[in-house]
């Protein structure tokens, strides 16, 4: 009878063993499911109207109404691609069309403006946008002389316009910005972080209602430098100092500030104060311009996962926010749909679907949507 009390005993524990195991392996098989995934959407953006034809897309950002807005660059346009534009018209299409444009969800262009005008700097190479919780409209741009950035309604009526345009200084300078790549508001403090940028090496702070300078740091949190930190190695210890460029800045709703050190191939953390937290290395090999080119963070409750673009090796990848570890990818160098050359920027819409834009020669935005079940909180801008 011992024995046989023994072998139930046993068999017992051997089948809660193995339910065990099982369990694990559902739960793994239920996270990994959890990673979203995409599939192009070939007929996203509609075609443009009024002969339109679109430049180097240098930036991409969705507002409260999940409408898509992209900058681009006019004047990176061929005379062939521009043909229509000449006097007189050299073939039937194109016109370049203005800098700024507002799509819906389905892509049919909603309007369009921006270019030079009365109290403000254009960009003489527009570069990144972002549209605040209040739906003011933010442009930066990385022309060579390009010090500032720039605040508009959705009508395109000027707002604000903090630093100016003429010869670059250095990263001590709070009057001005140098060549700056992007921004981002938290809404909540009025005040927009810039990513500084293509010649500067900080990240820096104003109060987004007055332009007021509040702070900024470069790598580490340190005090922001312009010595000259040599090419990057990926065997070599980590750069001291930010590289240029800063390409972009976000905030989580947990208050951490993630910085695209795009050159060093890798992703450093703050509290908003400029305290370092903790830095990730992305593709740490990729040599030719960078591997963290934009970052989006992921709209679940705890936003679990940066979803990152990079125009080196053309690719979009999701990653562990808490430690960088890569769980997805999509995307290629090509031209088909789905392919990318030079990625540039992307955005999330509050339903998970991914807009990319696209420089050099690619000029071009897509859509990517998001595939299966997941239910994602609404969005709220920080």
């Amino acid at each position: 009878m011992t024995g046989i009390g023994v072998t139930r005993h046993r068999g017992v524990n051997v089948m809660k063993w193995i339910a065990a195991v099982a369990g694990l392996v559902l739960a793994g098989a239920a996270h990994a499911a959890d990673v979203p995934k995409f599939q192009v959407d070939a007929q996203w953006p509609k075609p443009l109207p009024n002969n339109w034809i679109m430049g180097q897309a240098a930036g991409v950002a969705v507002d409260g109404q999940d409408h898509v807005w992209v900058v681009q660059r006019p004047k990176t346009l061929t005379d062939d691609e521009k043909a229509a534009s000449f006097n007189p018209p050299r073939t039937k299409c194109c016109v370049p069309a203005p800098p700024v444009m507002e799509f819906d969800g389905e892509g049919n262009l909603v309007k369009a403006w921006g270019g030079k005008g009365e109290g403000y700097d254009w960009p003489s190479n527009e570069h990144g946008i972002y549209i605040d919780a209040k739906g003011f409209v933010w442009l930066a741009g990385n022309g060579e002389n390009d010090g500032q950035i720039l605040k508009f309604t959705r009508e395109g009526k000027f707002v604000m316009q903090i630093g100016k345009s003429g010869p670059q200084t250095d990263s001590k300078d709070t009057t001005r910005l140098g060549r700056p790549a992007n921004m981002t508001v938290d809404s909540a403090a009025n005040e927009v972080y810039v990513a500084d940028g293509y010649y500067n090496h900080r990240i820096i702070v104003f109060d987004s209602e007055t332009g007021v300078f509040k702070r900024m740091w470069g790598a580490y949190g340190k005090p922001p430098t312009d010595e000259r930190m040599g090419a990057y190695n990926p065997d070599a210890p980590p750069s001291q100092q930010f590289a240029n460029p800063v390409h972009c800045v976000r905030i989580a709703k947990d208050g951490l500030v993630y910085v695209c050190d795009r050159q060093n191939d890798r992703i450093q953390v703050f509290k908003k104060d400029g305290s370092f937290v903790k830095e990730m290395f992305i593709e740490k090999q990729t040599l030719a311009n960078g591997s963290v080119w934009d970052l989006e963070i992921w709209n679940d409750p705890a936003q679990t996962f940066l979803i990152n673009a990079d125009g080196a090796n053309n690719e979009v990848r999701t990653l562990k926010r808490e430690n960088g570890q890569v769980v997805g990818r999509f995307g290629r160098n090509g031209r088909m749909a789905g392919d990318f050359h030079w990625i540039h920027n992307l955005a999330l819409d509050s339903k998970g679907n991914i807009y990319t834009t696209e420089v050099d020669n690619g000029k071009r935005a897509q859509k990517f949507l998001l595939v299966g079940n997941m239910v994602l909180k609404k969005r709220s801008r920080k």
